[in-house]
Order: structure tokens, then sequence, then C-alpha cells
């Protein structure tokens, strides 16, 4: 069957790529557990876009329900979307609590960026060394990870990095995003924005102290531009508080943009901001996104957020985290393990060949996530080396599945290092 799917798979073109040496193929799903065709059973560690597990229920029921009643969009007038727009606002600090909705986190960061350019009449972006922020010709101009170079108005700064950078990495990072911002201006280009993924998880899931993000941010604002906080990869619960940046005290972004984990996997995506920003943006340019908002992608929303608040699973992810950091941390006895680091349920892995040079063993971290995946454990990589074990499931996972991913990863580390 899998040999059967590959050959067929050339139909879908040259640019798409698979997961792991032996690829996968998944037909269903439940909670933290995934199964491919012949039956095998696979732990769930990696993937985010389930926050609440695979076919969650309270999803499925939410989505069936509605799809049977009336799909349409925000020309017309639905509680639904209203409902949900008032309850994801909610959760925002003021003054974010206008929303706008998408089909996936590219178009709210999109979005964001059309905002941001209307409103500063500038066009420079300033993103870090190996983000990621989408697919679109904008946002691809901008994601410096798939490895088709920047935009000419794009500047790129090192993201802040406790394990290869000394000092402080909040005041080197805002020192680097004036600079890029100086340098735009020196090109005549007016900076538009700072945009950055909220736990840097491309860049190899960089989570800092408090305040680490101020000095940024702040260069940013003197420059004239605005922050876009992408909560796309880190929003909705995972990082132990419902958005990543509310673990920085006093740090309100100009405009957030959601995606991913919020339709446990049916598209949905969003943009909160501030009403000032949007009656600028609303009285130069109209926006209508013809699935952005439908009344079933609401339902689902709705249902995605109801669950995370009335099952706490903010403070489940900040607890387990912490059993998970203490359970990882014993792999340090590993001399492969350059650092361990994240929050909540999110953390990264990093193998490095020489704990002196801090060299990257990228062939070893691409060996370990599929050596893991045969053993019926699902991790991935990230890093500007590729070097750090991604793991980051849903919200679902509980003691036992730490116990299992864990001693599967000793195992591993063992057997190939």
């Amino acid at each position: 069957m899998t040999a059967s799917l590959l050959d067929r798979r050339s139909v879908l073109g040259a640019a798409y790529r698979l997961f792991y040496a032996e690829p996968l193929a998944l037909v269903r799903g439940s909670g933290v557990e995934v199964f491919d065709v012949a039956g095998r059973r696979y732990l769930d560690a990696y993937n985010n876009v389930p926050v609440l597990g695979h076919a969650h229920p309270a999803v499925v029921e939410a989505l069936t329900r509605q799809a049977g009643l009336i799909n349409t969009h925000t020309r017309y007038l639905h509680d639904t979307i209203l409902r949900y727009a008032e309850a994801l606002t909610a959760t925002f600090p003021d003054p974010l609590n206008h929303a706008m909705f998408t089909c996936s986190g590219s178009e709210a960061n999109d979005l964001a960026l059309r905002i941001a350019m209307t409103v500063t009449g500038g066009t420079g972006v300033i993103v870090t060394e190996n983000a990621y922020h989408g697919v679109t010709a904008l946002l691809a101009g901008m994601s410096p990870s798939l490895g088709i170079g920047t935009a000419p108005q794009v500047r790129t700064v090192p993201a802040p990095d406790s394990y290869h950078q000394s000092g402080d990495v909040g005041a080197a990072f805002g020192a680097a995003v004036a600079a890029a911002a100086e340098d735009l201006r020196r090109s005549g280009v007016q900076v538009a924005a700072l945009l950055v993924d909220t736990t840097f998880a491309s860049d190899g899931i960089h989570v800092g102290p408090v305040g680490y993000l101020d000095a940024a941010v702040a260069a940013v604002r003197a420059a004239g531009g605005l922050f876009i906080a992408d909560e796309v990869q880190g929003g909705f619960g995972r990082s132990g508080k419902l958005w990543t940046f509310l673990h920085q005290p006093g740090l309100v972004p100009d405009l957030v943009t959601l995606g991913k984990p919020m339709g446990n996997g049916h598209p949905v995506g969003g943009v909160v901001t501030r009403k000032d920003l949007l009656d600028v943006f609303g009285a130069r340019s109209r926006y209508f996104n013809t699935f952005g908002g439908n009344t079933v992608s609401a339902a689902v929303g709705l249902a995605v957020l109801s669950t995370i608040q009335s099952e706490g699973l903010p403070d489940h992810a900040a607890t387990l985290g912490v059993d998970l950091a203490a359970a990882l941390d014993g792999l340090r006895r590993h001399a492969v393990v350059g650092d361990i680091r994240g929050i909540g349920l999110y953390h990264g892995v990093e193998l490095v060949t020489d704990r002196g040079t801090k060299a990257p063993a990228t062939a070893l971290a691409k060996a370990v996530m599929d050596e893991m995946a045969r053993d019926g454990i699902l991790i991935g990589v990230c890093g500007i080396a590729s070097n750090t074990l991604k793991i980051r499931p849903p919200l679902a996972f509980k003691a036992p599945h730490v116990t299992e991913l864990v001693t599967a990863l000793d195992r591993v580390l063992t057997r190939l290092a």
C-alpha cells in the first residue's frame, strides 16, 4: 500500500516533501495516537495542529452540526461568527479587542502585514534568520527557512539564543532590530513591522527570560514600525498560557496572528489587533475572504477555544511541561545533547558533535527523528542547522506519554550516538 501511494504521489509535483526516511501512510487518529494503513500505532509528539488531539469529539460535533445547517461567510450576519470573535478577543489584553478571520496562518500573517504597511506607510519587515511565517508570495520572501532568499525590503536578525550567545540576549536582540531598522532607513525603506514567532520555533525554539523581547519591540516602534506577534505555532495553550507572549508581563503586541491549532485541523486563521489600526486599514482598503470566518469554521474555532478553556489545558501544559523538562534533562548524560530548552509542551533538544564547539549534529538529528518513527514515536527537527529535535505534542498528552517519549528517545540516542 505505501509503495503504491509513493508511486501515485508523483501527480502532486516535485515541490512537496515527506517526513521520515520511511514515509508514513496515516489513516486515522485518536487523541495523541495515530495509526497507519497496517494498523500500527504511533505516539504523536510532534503535530501541533490537532491541539486538542486527533478527531476530538467536540470539534467533530461542532463541524458536522453547523455543516448540516448552513455554511456561509462574513457578508451575512450570523451569531456564531460574532460569538467566536467575542470569545476570542476576550482572551487578549486591552486594547487587542478586534478580530479578522482567515483560512490559515499564512493568510493571517499576510493580512497583518497589509494592515501594518497601510498604517505605517512602510514596506520594510524585520524577521529572524531562520524564520518561517507562511507560503504566500509575500510571506515566502520573509521566511528564510524556505531557503529561497528574502525579499529586498526584508532584513534578518539572529534569534535570541541563550545557548550560542553570551550576555544579555534580549539587549542583543534589541540592538540587532535597531540596526536592521536603520539599515532599511539608509536604503530608503520605512520599516513597517517586526514579525516574530513567539516561540522562535524554526530558529530552534527559544523562549527567553522575562523582558527579553522588550528592547526589540521598543526599537521597531521607535523606528515607526509595529510589532506583530506570530502565535501560529505558539498559541492556544501549548506554552502553558493561552498565548506565548503572555509570559512577558506588560508586553502587548500591535497585532497577533493565529492559525494551525485554531481549528484542531480545520483550516482557520485570524488576526487580533487594535481598533485604531483597523480603522485606518478599513478606511483605505476593503477586506473579504470567502472562507475566512465562515459559519462552520467559526463553530469549530469556538469549540476548540471553549474546550481549551473549560478543561484548563494551558495549566495542564504548564504542569506537564515541568515534568517533560525534568525527564528530558536526564538525556544530558548523552554527550551529543548540547542543550535542552522550551516551555510547556514545546521543547527542543539540540544535538551537537562537540559540546565545546557546539558544532551541530545535523545528520544525527535526522537519524534520531527517523529512528524514533521506526520505534513508533513522531517528533521533528528544527533550527538553522536542523539539529534540534522538535517536541510539540497535542494537549491531550499525559504523564505516561512523557515517559514513553523520553524512554524511547534515551534508547535511540544510546543506539545511534
